[in-house]
């Protein structure tokens, strides 16, 4: 039984309500949001958010769960101010460098091509590239972190693109043909972490729906896998880690995560100015919203762009891995807290980039907007930061869970539930 059981036993729960977290580094943030039965879409109706503590998160990772549960806890209550409920069921974001995502596709020959496809066989195919992904991660988990045997689980997979004989499909049941080629994104996580935020969220009495990478909650938040011309590259620049999502062609391609953000550009300025981590962080939101004199602004701008030379440098590492036969897309589109310092735009539309990152055309830098993610409304008005993207996406993945699936999503989730058990 949870510690906060008490607080929560005290409000009167509805089941077509839920709970979205985002656990981020420097912020936790809350949505409650209700669950439209008739046109699927969720409509938030509380919104909290709460700082961290010193020491509470790293690059991403919990550090310290007792603290994070208090954090939580305090960005629920603000959250449910009003309400008098809160929702029993919930969905986490994840993030930190070692979680990972990647597509993979899978070419499977059918000795009968005469027959038609049916659902043992489709089953069969999905659990082919399944295993042949998880092998992969693995292996490539093993190399980063020096240990052969790192235990890592399943939190997310989506298909991505199905084609028969070449000609794409959003079904293939039914359907006739020799080859099979199904693409199939998946991300994964440290049982480590994974097993942190299963403790939070049950000291907080909630029934966890999902855990989710947040790089996927972010990409999927502009309903991108139903648009087959769309290709971006997604950075969410949060307090401790920047998350990566590239998709192309409508699908996600792959996801990259390292540890910079906005705490490091206010370390800086904190070592630079000889003023205390509080104090540089405010004075980064008034250099980011133009609050400051001309001379301060001009100061803390050669600092900033020193910082951001280095972080742009994590960015063009990880887009290294998805460079292959074709061009990468010109077009970046950003949120988190740190998007606001005007060095990251200014930054990446100026920089020359290397000649082995080949974009397509300039390079265009755009930023989300709340009022741009699909299925989600906000009725409490207080959803208009950068910052409230990944809840945002997290609540609309939250709406796949409690929904009607399609076919390929019914049997990826027994899929995956296999492979999680």
């Amino acid at each position: 039984m949870g510690i906060f059981q008490s607080f929560f036993g005290q409000k009167k729960q509805k089941s077509n309500y839920a709970l979205s977290l985002d656990i981020g580094t420097e912020v936790v943030k809350a949505l409650i949001f209700q669950i439209d039965s008739e046109d699927g879409k969720g409509i938030v109706v509380g919104v909290g958010k709460e700082r961290q503590k010193s020491g509470h998160m790293t690059s991403g990772a919990v550090a310290d769960i007792a603290g994070v549960v208090l954090t939580c806890q305090k960005a629920i209550e603000k959250a449910s101010e009003g309400l008098n409920f809160v929702p029993e069921q919930c969905i986490v974001g994840i993030a930190g460098e070692l979680v990972k995502g990647t597509t993979v596709t899978v070419h499977y020959e059918r000795t009968r091509p005469q027959l038609k496809i049916d659902m043992p066989e489709l089953k069969n195919i999905v659990q082919k590239v399944q295993w042949k992904a998880f092998d992969r991660v693995r292996q490539q988990l093993a190399w980063e972190t020096g240990h052969s045997e790192i235990d890592i689980k399943l939190i997310n997979a989506a298909i991505v693109d199905v084609r028969i004989d070449g000609y794409r499909v959003t079904n293939p049941l039914g359907f006739q043909g020799k080859e099979v080629s199904v693409s199939v994104f998946n991300s994964y996580a440290p049982m480590m972490h994974l097993g942190a935020l299963q403790s939070i969220t049950n000291e907080l009495n909630l029934d966890l729906l999902s855990i989710a990478a947040e790089p996927y909650a972010v990409a999927r938040a502009l309903g991108t896998d139903s648009a087959v011309e769309f290709s971006a590259i997604f950075l969410d620049i949060g307090g401790g880690t920047t998350d990566i999502a590239v998709v192309r062609n409508g699908g996600i391609e792959g996801t990259k995560m390292f540890a910079l953000g906005g705490r490091a550009f206010t370390k800086r300025l904190a070592t630079e100015l000889g003023i205390s981590f509080e104090e540089a962080e405010q004075l980064k939101i008034k250099y980011s919203s133009g609050e400051l004199g001309p001379h301060l602004t001009q100061k803390l701008r050669l600092i900033m762009e020193e910082d951001s030379k280095v972080w742009l440098s994590g960015v063009e590492l990880a887009l290294g891995e998805f460079v292959g036969d074709d061009l990468l897309p010109n077009r970046f589109l950003l949120c988190g807290g740190g998007a606001h310092l005007p060095e990251i735009k200014r930054t990446l539309e100026k920089n020359k980039w290397p000649e082995d990152l080949p974009f397509g055309n300039n390079i265009k830098v755009d930023f989300i907007d709340p009022r741009d993610v699909i299925n989600i409304i906000d009725k409490t008005g207080k959803l208009n930061d950068f910052q409230d993207i990944t809840p945002m996406g997290l609540a609309n993945l939250a709406l796949d869970l409690v929904g009607e699936e399609r076919v390929l999503g019914s049997i990826m989730r027994k899929v995956v539930r296999m492979m999680q058990n």
